[in-house]
């Protein structure tokens, strides 16, 4: 028997001794749930009458309004990618959901924020009576709203735009679903789930001045928030105010983007679809020190204690075996029962609605909105062409160099993450001493607001071209025009639909914000249908606000229609890798 050397004892001694990373590792994760434990009590405190109708605009109380406005936020990512999950899987794996779902996508991205709210505010509130829990829930849904449809669109196009040989794979090896789904579906997906979630917070940020201030039964409720300091003072005309909400979220984004989605873009790297080695990868010191501390080995061995009992009870969603060859008879009877049900439950909830907002105030009401929306749909045109010149080029070129990608990508996360709306104060200080009527400005504003969209979406595609394709386009010779007609512009096709839809949605939601703009006493309003929906939404007009709604959602279905869906089904057939 061989006994253990003082050496040995030493070595094993230093091994268990905590290091700087391991202290450094759990600091970070005691404060943050310090934080949360801090702050998570006063999201359910009891609500009375006239309370909160104000805000303390005091500037020391900005670093727990971020906390609070912060927590709301990723609380809403975490039931986005939750429903990212769901809702994506079933469009792309259901064809017969897929033509109800997508659809209804389409629908639910161009419904305002304000839309959402004004609809949901009161079941929120009635599931908890008396307590702020239900403004709060509100709020977050409101956020969940502008973040979850461009996380959705972006993992149901990676779900349909999957490599054949990982499809093949899964059926060769006979995977369940649930194996599919988490080994092969995801992974190929994260790219694009982690920039897109990115670029979701960042429109999550813009609305963040409209989630936290609330109206129920025509009174104000505010919460305390970075977004409701700021609407205070832009209301008062308090530049100051606003100067230190702007600083405040500035560090807010900047921690962000270096604590969160830096350590997540440098982790993704791993599933990029490529052969050979990229010659350089983004790094993130967060992440350097997290694998230099022990977590990740206590996380390892977690998983590796989960991962066989969720396999076993994923069984039970069956084995990937869909048919290649489909009895086309029993298609076409399971389609007219599915689609004459569906058809049936929507024609009677349309019905209802249309009974109820001619019953107010008589089919006329629509006629306006259709006449404004031409003016909003000429903005938002005129944002996604100039946005898709402007930053694809910029976006591949981004994507495509990770040394460029180190010293760029920091710098678009800040900008796309800022809430534009922010900056509207000084805006229409310019507007109002250069006499530019807001009907022009309002593209500024709206551009601001979604032209980062396809930006991401660009970089994302740019970042997932496999590093053999370059170098066989090296190779033989193929530079320049012909390198991006050939490579570059079919193989960010996909991404760039997404980014497209998405931004075109963003437009039109932001044109809410953005065609009626105020500052202190000075209100400019543009002619559009976003000037129409803010304005008869702070009136409290509802019938109006509804159909308004209605509208902008039919232009937003109408164009996504003709054009986006269209463009899907080539990068389907065509441009994926």
């Amino acid at each position: 028997m061989t006994r253990p050397t003082f050496g040995a004892f030493r070595s094993s001694l230093a091994r268990r001794r905590p290091s700087g990373a391991d202290v450094a590792v759990f600091l970070a994760i005691a404060v943050v749930l310090y934080t949360i434990g801090r702050v998570a009590p006063d999201t359910t405190v009891s609500l009375l009458p006239n309370q909160y109708t104000d805000i303390d605009t005091d500037p020391a109380r900005l670093p727990y309004y971020a906390v609070r406005s912060l927590l709301r936020m990723f609380v809403a990512l975490a039931l986005s990618y939750a429903f990212t999950f769901v809702y994506g899987y079933a469009a792309a794996r259901s064809r017969r959901a897929e033509r109800v779902l997508i659809p209804a996508l389409d629908i639910l991205q161009s419904v305002p924020v304000l839309g959402f709210l004004s609809i949901t505010v009161v079941g929120f509130v009635a599931l908890f009576p008396g307590s702020l829990l239900g403004l709060e829930c509100a709020a977050i849904f409101a956020i969940f709203t502008s973040q979850v449809w461009n996380i959705t669109f972006g993992f149901y196009q990676s779900l349909i735009t999957l490599p054949r040989e990982f499809d093949e794979l899964s059926r060769l090896h006979r995977l369940s679903r649930w194996m599919r789904f988490w080994r092969i579906e995801v992974p190929s997906s994260a790219i694009g789930l982690v920039w897109n979630g990115m670029m979701s917070m960042g429109g999550g940020w813009f609305f963040l001045v409209a989630s936290e201030a609330i109206t129920v039964n025509n009174n104000e409720t505010v919460l305390p928030g970075v977004g409701s300091y700021a609407g205070a003072a832009i209301d008062a005309g308090d530049l100051p105010g606003v100067g230190w909400a702007i600083v405040t979220m500035l560090i807010l984004v900047l921690g962000v983007n270096v604590l969160f989605w830096r350590p997540l873009t440098a982790w993704v790297e791993r599933f990029r679809n490529e052969q050979s080695e990229a010659s350089d990868v983004q790094r993130s010191f967060v992440l350097e020190l997290w694998r230099r501390s022990r977590f990740p080995c206590l996380t390892r061995r977690v998983r590796r204690w989960a991962t066989e009992p969720v396999n076993r009870a994923g069984r039970i969603l069956g084995v990937d075996r869909r048919p290649l060859v489909v009895d086309t008879r029993r298609r076409r009877i399971g389609d007219l029962a599915f689609f004459a049900t569906v058809g049936s439950l929507l024609a009677w909830g349309a019905y209802e609605l249309l009974a109820y907002i001619t019953r107010e105030e008589g089919p006329g009401i629509f006629l306006r909105p259709i006449q404004l929306g031409v003016w909003t749909m000429i903005r938002v045109a005129v944002v996604v062409v100039a946005s898709t010149l402007l930053w694809v080029p910029v976006g591949v070129r981004i994507g495509l160099d990770p040394r460029l990608a180190r010293i760029a990508q920091p710098l678009v996360q800040v900008f796309a993450s800022f809430p534009a709306n922010f900056l509207f104060p000084l805006v229409v200080v310019v507007l109002l001493h250069t006499g530019i009527s807001l009907d022009v400005g309002g593209i500024v504003l709206m551009a601001l607001g979604a032209q980062w969209y396809i930006l991401f979406n660009a970089i994302a595609g740019g970042m997932a071209i496999p590093t053999d394709l370059r170098e066989a386009m090296t190779d033989i010779g193929v530079t320049g025009w012909q390198r991006w007609k050939r490579l570059y512009l079919p193989a960010i096709f996909p991404s760039y639909v997404t980014g497209g839809i998405t931004a075109s949605g963003g437009a039109w939601n932001a044109s809410i914000v953005a065609e009626v703009v105020t500052y202190g006493g000075n209100t400019l309003t543009a002619v559009g249908l976003g000037a129409f929906i803010a304005e008869s939404t702070a009136a409290g007009d509802f019938p109006r606000t509804l159909a308004g709604v209605m509208v902008m959602s039919a232009y937003v279905v109408l164009v996504n229609r003709l054009l986006w869906r269209r463009l899907y089904r080539v990068a389907e057939a065509r441009y994926h890798l």
